[in-house]
């Protein structure tokens, strides 16, 4: 049984896209260094650390079910990392501060042009059109998440 989000207004905490997440270590050891609690939310359970700041929650449900839960708990003390381009939306909306794994921001003024281009590459998708995907995932796509996620909590913390 899915555990329902706490209230956005709880205070600061990281919610994690679990399921494809390539940077959980790193979000763990920025927690623990800054004390501030992870919640890693995903549509099949794996293995977290046992820490009181770390909790798993399993989404029941469809396809969404993390996305919405994730959207639901976000709030302008939050801290969400994901690739989706559409949860970043909602958790912007949400007032939530979002970083991308490869430690690049999702922001008001950049999120339109990131859902357009997503659309434009589906309808190419769709239309046959082979496209690359992203960029392999590099040491410094990790190094630049370390970095975002600890400035973030900074100035979520300072107010």
């Amino acid at each position: 049984m899915t555990q329902p989000p706490a209230p956005p207004d709880s205070g600061l905490r990281i919610l994690v896209d679990g399921d494809a997440c390539p940077v959980k270590d790193e979000i763990y050891k920025v927690a623990w260094r800054r004390g501030v609690p992870v919640v890693v939310v995903s549509n099949s359970p794996f293995r977290v650390p046992l820490h009181p700041l770390i909790r798993r929650v399993v989404v029941d449900g469809g396809f969404d079910a993390a996305d919405d839960w994730i959207a639901a708990a976000a709030g302008p003390l939050t801290v969400v990392t994901t690739a989706d381009i559409l949860l970043a939306d909602r958790c912007l909306k949400a007032g939530a501060t979002v970083i991308g794994h490869s430690g690049k921001p999702f922001t008001q003024s950049s999120i339109g042009n990131q859902i357009a281009t997503r659309a434009i590459m589906a309808d190419l998708r769709a239309g046959g059109e082979i496209i690359g995907g992203p960029a392999p995932f590099a040491k410094t796509d990790r190094s630049r998440f370390l970095s975002a996620l600890d400035e973030a909590l900074q100035k979520l913390a300072r107010g």
